[in-house]
């Protein structure tokens, strides 16, 4: 069996086992929680996996106690982040739809790839971390971990759009209308994700399901995912993606997007997500909601 030692970059890990490329991501301490540097490093390792002749699948995962709790707000909601997550007004649309499409495509990376994916998922993959499962070609969550897109009730709109091509639009708008997170169980349960485990299955059900696909030849894995693949982006997937990634960047610069920002500036990004998750602050008059209406 061919073993390739594993190479550490900043904040993701890569090794080859055989057929099987292994990407983790890697910050921990923090949840995997998103950095300028992970959604790089993402892409980077996807592509030294496509192009390993060797590699026939590859399988994605988190370090630590979660597959990747999104963006990370203390870099980008409580400051600002190199990419000026929210700017000054006048605010510039294409600044922010730069940084952010840039970001989406290297997520996108592993729906590109010509080698399938599969994501396990423990922990959690909520926010920025869900689009970065739902992008791969095959998820599986242990029964207890979680999965949603919070920032769907202030600061955000998912700019892969992956949960209508996933869910439909009716199971996507009951996710994005109430930003709920999931069980795993629930999400396999609707079809959001491939299946759900109970956590001390999960690892030898990923291996199970890689070792399965490791032995169909390269060309034949690669030929029934893009036949698959191109019938999902005959219905405009990019165009549905530039329209997320534009109205990303309006839900930051609109006026309940900078009280958010405000909010977590002034009392810590977790009380203001706390706030947000229970819905017990009214971001368009910026003021405690009255409970009745919660």
């Amino acid at each position: 069996m061919r073993r390739e030692g594993g190479e550490t970059m900043a904040v993701v890990d890569y090794e080859v086992d055989g057929r099987i490329a292994r990407i983790a991501l890697n910050r921990p301490e923090v949840m995997n929680a998103i950095n300028d540097e992970l959604p790089v490093e993402l892409a980077a390792a996807v592509a030294r996996a496509d192009a390993d002749p060797g590699v026939h699948v590859i399988v994605l995962s988190g370090r630590g106690p979660a597959f990747c709790a999104g963006y990370d707000l203390t870099y980008y909601a409580e400051g600002n982040g190199s990419g000026e997550v929210t700017q000054e007004m006048p605010w510039d649309p294409i600044k922010d739809y730069s940084f952010m499409w840039r970001n989406t495509q290297h997520f996108m990376s592993l729906w590109r790839s010509m080698k399938p994916v599969i994501c396990k998922v423990h922990g959690a993959a909520v926010a920025g971390g869900s689009d970065i499962a739902l992008c791969a070609d095959l998820t599986v969550m242990a029964e207890e971990a979680t999965i949603g897109y919070m920032p769907a009730r202030v600061w955000g709109c998912p700019t892969t759009a992956m949960w209508v091509y996933r869910l439909g639009a009716e199971r996507a708008k009951r996710m994005l209308f109430t930003g709920d997170k999931i069980s795993g169980r629930e999400a396999a349960d609707m079809g959001l994700v491939l299946e759900a485990v109970p956590a001390d299955r999960l690892d030898d059900r990923v291996e199970a399901l890689a070792a399965r696909m490791a032995s169909v030849p390269i060309n034949q894995l690669a030929m029934q995912k893009l036949v698959i693949n191109q019938a999902i982006e005959q219905t405009g997937m990019m165009q549905t993606q530039r329209l997320a990634t534009i109205f990303d960047g309006i839900t930051r610069h609109s006026p309940e997007g900078i009280n958010f920002k405000t909010r977590a500036e002034a009392v810590g990004w977790k009380q203001a997500v706390r706030e947000r998750d229970e819905g017990s602050w009214d971001w368009t008059a910026n003021e405690e909601l009255p409970r009745r209406n919660r």
